[in-house]
């Protein structure tokens, strides 16, 4: 565990406005984060990459997005009320309370030496209640995956897309789980967002789909520039895979935390389909035209965490270099990625014209590129300001721009400059910023 890296990175997300703490000024609620200017940025262009490279990319994927609230037989048929829980243990001295496959001690407090309770099922589900009545017929539960508002669509995907196999549902969305040992920054909260594929395959074709997504969604990461060195694959052991599942493998990353996983590519089998099949009565049989028969299709999974790879990527990104005898943080994020493309930063502030051909050339860039425009420091400092949050160029405006009409513009890895005319530079922008 690299605690120091992690540190690092929780100061400069708070320091540059990628990641607060939730309710700060009440004194923080455990393991919730508030995403700031930079983060929300950075996530969204998270979920814009997957976005893009799972539904725009393909003519196979639909786009979904269910409600987050569902009906109660949902949970029932999903397993999740019978099985979605945690075995956990309570400190009677301190009132802690540990999952059990935590403690290498099963009597022994861990915190502080005490005795330790019996082991107890703890189901992750938050319950809530719709309407104005709070018992039991009102009861709902905030949704802990959004794979489920994919499989009761299902049907309706059916009537209203009338697609052929194979194809699949994309969703992103929040899901919660009332987590008992939550921690390590954005790792593991309670309120989480997912990215997740629900991929429907003729039952003989699974094993193949589903060793073609495990290697897509490796790929992905990878192209959007996390080393190879951090990334790896596990397959589960029989013992570990969940009550649905035929088999499962986890990219895995190599957090600050240690090696953890990313995302889960699951063969959920036709277990989701044949149990809202036997709950709702509903026909769920897909009819293929050519064979002329009717089955339910198995399901491959892709499912990862949007706030894992927001970490991932931060990690990954995150470097230290000499230049002469300062140190310079930068944030070397994919293109696709960094929160901020350009920063166009006028030499003197205290000189009007300056100032104002600094902003007109912000304001164009604005309609095109993640823009922004600063001149609240010295030019060394916003420079490094603009390293500190991945911005790949900076374009400053100086003296000699007035009479030449060209700019500076520096990159963000080489911190190399070149001198390019105004009326070239969002065809030049453009040209490193799109593929």
């Amino acid at each position: 565990m690299d605690n120091t890296l992690m540190e690092k990175i929780v100061s400069l997300c708070k320091r540059r406005g990628f990641i607060f703490q939730s309710s700060d000024i009440y004194g923080g609620l455990s393991n919730t984060w508030d995403y700031g200017p930079y983060g929300v940025e950075l996530k969204n262009n998270v979920k814009r990459a997957w976005w893009r490279s799972n539904v725009y990319e393909r003519n196979d994927i639909f786009g979904m997005d269910a409600a987050i609230l569902m009906h109660p037989k949902v949970w029932m048929a999903s397993g999740h009320v019978e099985n979605f829980f945690d075995l956990k243990s309570d400190c009677k001295a301190c009132k802690l309370r540990f999952k059990e496959v935590d403690l290498k001690d099963k009597k022994k407090c861990p915190a502080c030496g005490g005795e330790l309770t019996e082991a107890r099922p703890f189901n992750l589900m938050f319950k809530t209640h719709q309407g104005p009545v709070a018992d039991d017929a009102n009861l709902v539960y905030l949704r802990p995956e959004t794979a489920q508002g994919m499989f009761v669509n299902y049907l309706n995907l059916l009537d209203s897309r009338h697609p052929k196999l194979p194809f699949g549902m994309a969703q992103i969305g929040k899901a919660f789980r009332n987590e008992i040992t939550p921690g390590n920054f954005i790792f593991r909260t309670r309120e989480f967002e997912q990215m997740e594929i629900e991929y429907f395959v003729k039952p003989a074709d699974a094993d193949k789909s589903y060793e073609y997504w495990v290697e897509e969604r490796f790929g992905w990461y990878l192209k959007l520039g996390l080393k190879k060195e951090n990334l790896r694959k596990r397959q589960h052991g029989e013992e570990e895979l969940a009550h649905y599942a035929r088999a499962c493998t986890d990219v895995e990353y190599n957090f600050p935390i240690g090696w953890s996983e990313l995302e889960g590519i699951a063969n959920r089998s036709d277990f989701d389909l044949r149990q809202h099949q036997e709950y709702s009565g509903k026909d769920f049989k897909y009819f293929d035209d050519a064979a002329k028969e009717k089955f339910l299709p198995f399901i491959i999974e892709p499912s990862g965490g949007v706030d894992r790879s927001v970490l991932a990527f931060l990690t990954d990104a995150y470097s230290e270099e000499k230049v002469k005898e300062d140190t310079r943080v930068v944030l070397k994020l994919h293109k696709d990625l960094a929160p901020v493309k350009c920063a166009v930063l006028p030499l003197l502030k205290n000189r009007p014209q300056i100032v104002e051909l600094a902003k007109k050339i912000a304001a164009e860039l604005k309609k095109h590129f993640a823009a922004v425009y600063d001149d609240t420091a010295a030019i060394g400092k916003l420079y490094r300001r603009q390293d500190e949050v991945g911005t790949l160029y900076c374009v400053t405006v100086d003296v000699q721009s007035l009479e030449d009409n060209q700019v500076t513009v520096r990159d963000r890895d080489t911190m190399l400059q070149e001198r390019i005319g105004i009326d070239n530079l969002k065809e030049y922008l453009h040209s490193k910023l799109i593929d």
